[in-house]
């Protein structure tokens, strides 16, 4: 089979919630597609995603980064803050293991989504990211400098949006120049939208670090018994298996592979969401009708509900302030729209063609 195929691309996403890994499975479709191998490398959550989307594919753990978010937002730089010494220290854990895949899997290239360790200087290797600036407060200056100085590390930087007007990332991936070449390459989402009867008036969509993840399951849980419609919610907890509870109006899941989410977003009249970027890449997709609450403390997802909100696209809220009547004024924002960009895959992955 390896005499069958093209190189072997190491395609390794942060695990920070599930977007960095839901991102990445239609780049490893598209690999797939254009005969590469990928070999997916992550950790936690996220690897456990992906080995369940791709059962046939090789896969290997990288050393965990290990972040949580603090309880209260107001905390939230100086908890990364006290994160740091654990991060450099998984950095360069994953720099060391990252010699050693190399070798032994005879890696070709190196696509990394937002692993800061994750690349090597014989090989081609790009860093995917929405975040050209990185957003924090009054120190947002140095955590884009530094972030922008791992990025120039890399042989090129893709950017999942596009360069248009109609971008869903503003300002944190629209900047004049980096130091190494930037491809738009388009919103990436694994769902495709399909005509579907509507089953659900509300569809609750959670993932994210611990403990914010839990705090607003617990608050959304309590506000939505007074919904008046049928609910679905989706922990976004990954386990051995996707489990359902059903409660009067409301049906649980801890979690739910691609095809099934797909289906019940489409099947969905509003999505009530954090405002991460995969998520709004996803609703934009199957152009869906949505609410966010961005995780407290969290500049980029404050930016991005913020920004869409002043656009009149998608209401939003913080979440001290959510209740279930704002729900209503979903109605006054015409909801976000797909583009009509098309990624051409095979001219992209030229990269890694060259050696």
């Amino acid at each position: 089979m390896r005499d069958q195929l093209k190189n072997r691309i190491l395609v390794a996403p942060l695990n920070w919630g599930l977007g960095h890994a839901t991102r990445c499975i239609p780049l490893i479709n598209a690999l797939l597609a254009n005969k590469f191998e990928p070999i997916i490398a992550s950790d936690g959550i996220a690897l456990a995603l992906l080995q369940k989307e791709f059962p046939e594919l090789e896969t290997v753990e990288l050393p965990s980064y290990n972040i949580t978010y603090a309880k209260n937002g107001q905390f939230f730089k100086l908890k990364m803050l006290q994160n740091s010494p654990k991060l450099i220290k998984a950095i360069k854990a994953e720099k060391k293991a990252i010699k050693t895949i190399v070798d032994t899997y005879r890696i070709d290239g190196i696509l990394s989504d937002n692993r800061l360790g994750v690349y090597s200087k014989h090989i081609p290797c790009v860093f995917m990211t929405h975040q050209l600036k990185v957003l924090s407060g009054n120190t947002t200056w140095l955590s884009t400098k530094m972030h922008q100085k791992i990025i120039k590390r890399f042989d090129e930087c893709w950017v999942p949006d596009t360069m248009g007007e109609d971008n869903l990332s503003g300002e944190l991936s629209h900047i004049d120049s980096l130091g190494i070449p930037i491809k738009y390459i388009g919103s990436l989402s694994r769902f495709k939208k399909s005509k579907s009867q509507l089953k659900y008036d509300l569809l609750v969509l959670l993932s994210g670090p611990e403990p914010q993840r839990t705090l607003l399951q617990n608050l959304l849980l309590k506000e939505l018994i007074a919904f008046k419609g049928k609910l679905l919610f989706v922990k976004g907890v990954v386990e051995g298996e996707s489990k359902a509870s059903v409660n009067d109006h409301i049906t649980c899941y801890n979690f739910m592979t691609s095809e099934a989410l797909e289906q019940a977003i489409n099947e969905s009249k509003i999505v009530l969401s954090r405002s991460g970027y995969t998520t709004v890449m996803d609703l934009a997709k199957l152009e869906k009708k949505a609410f966010f609450i961005p995780t407290p403390g969290q500049f980029e997802q404050e930016y991005i509900a913020k920004r869409l909100t002043k656009l009149g696209l998608v209401p939003s809220c913080t979440q001290d302030e959510f209740k279930v009547e704002m729900l209503k004024t979903v109605e006054d924002f015409s909801g976000l729209k797909s583009t009509d960009y098309t990624t051409n895959y095979k001219r992209l992955f030229n990269l890694f063609e060259s050696k």
